[in-house]
């Protein structure tokens, strides 16, 4: 699975502007796609299960985390320059990412008891300053890679907590539901890395569902850009409109679904269709949204018998109904929890009222 916060119809935009604001942007882009090309071959996956059904580790409230800097190479992982436990480095990539490792490996730990992000303790790993104005962030099965950005167009990739929390949230998926990275099923696979990375933002700063940005990438932009972030979850289509990016495409209802080959199916356009259903979720039930919210998404991702119910290949409907099991499960089948999923689902009409009374065993 290739992932990268930064979508390649966006890079592809960027390479073949002809702006006269421009001077490194459209090489940069270029190098990235090709990088990205090279990059997704080699990435390992978490190949062993760590669901509920099959391992069992002792949890820690400790992560594991070392920092290494590329210095500008593609070569990985780099030198180490910060360890877990050592006093900031001074460099702001470094200490930005050795925060948001952190800052993610808390929400997971300390609110869904879940042993960082394979479930078993693994250690997190990152490398900073990766190659020459590299305008992108992934997670590639083993670390968290971050370029610096062209300065033109992208800042620094770790300036964003979301960035981080949604690019390892990919690791969480690979370990539990492993779905497939096309079409629908890999849109949910993106959606779930937004919803999961805007709740490591907002737990990190205390945030109500009120209080939120609910943005993935604030921050990213130069001030050049006419735009707040990759992608807005409270009203997808509105994170940003450049004369050089274009205005942001994601939908936010089925009733503007796209079908497009391109981007493995639309993955990360059209998961502003369940982004927007956990927004109208969280906006209904309220107070903080990793609380009720997110513990409902998070056990449709990883609760026991999680694979059962959410096939590699789901669709929209079959997670929505897996969301509103899970609601029922845990908070009880005629629960404002259960209510609050099923409005959210019909808000961007995935999911009639009907069938998700049927899902809940109503």
């Amino acid at each position: 699975m290739v992932t990268g916060i930064v979508p390649p119809f966006l890079l592809s935009r960027i390479a073949e502007a002809e702006s006269a604001r421009l001077a490194v942007a459209p090489r940069a882009a270029r190098r990235t796609l090709a990088l990205t090309d090279t990059t997704g071959r080699r990435r390992a996956a978490i190949t062993f299960s760590v669901d509920g059904d099959d391992l069992v580790a002792e949890l820690t409230d400790q992560p594991d985390r070392t920092i290494a800097d590329a210095q500008g190479s593609e070569l990985l992982p780099g030198t180490v320059v910060r360890k877990e436990g050592d006093e900031p480095s001074g460099d702001v990539a470094v200490d930005e990412a050795y925060d948001g490792l952190g800052a993610t490996f808390d929400l997971f730990s300390q609110v869904y008891r879940r042993n960082s992000i394979d479930g078993a303790g693994l250690p997190l790993d990152a490398s900073v300053h990766y190659g020459e104005n590299y305008d992108n962030a992934f997670w590639n099965g083993e670390r968290m890679v971050f370029g610096d950005g062209d300065g033109e167009v992208f800042g620094r990739f770790t300036a964003s907590v979301s960035v981080i929390g949604h690019e390892l949230t990919h690791g969480v998926t690979e370990a539990t539901l492993g779905l497939e990275y096309q079409g629908q099923a890999g849109a949910l696979n993106e959606s779930i890395s937004d919803v999961f990375g805007v709740l490591v933002e907002q737990h990190g700063k205390g945030q109500s569902v009120a209080e939120a940005s609910w943005l993935i990438g604030e921050g990213l932009f130069t001030p050049e850009v006419e735009g707040a972030a990759l992608r807005s979850m409270k009203s997808p289509g509105t994170a940003y409109d450049d004369d050089v990016l274009g205005k942001d495409p994601q939908p936010a209802h089925m009733d503007d679904y796209v079908e497009t080959q391109e981007d493995n199916g639309g993955v990360h356009i059209n998961s502003g269709i369940p982004n927007r259903a956990f927004y109208l979720v969280a906006e209904k039930l309220g107070g903080h949204a990793w609380e009720r919210a997110g513990q409902i998404w998070f056990d449709t991702l990883a609760a026991k018998g999680a694979r059962d119910r959410v096939p590699t290949d789901a669709d929209f409907a079959r997670f929505a109904a897996a969301t509103v099991s899970a609601a029922a499960a845990r908070y009880g089948e005629s629960s404002p929890e259960v209510d609050a999923v099923r409005a959210g689902w019909a808000g961007v009409g995935v999911m009639t009222d009907d069938a998700g009374r049927k899902s809940a065993g109503r």
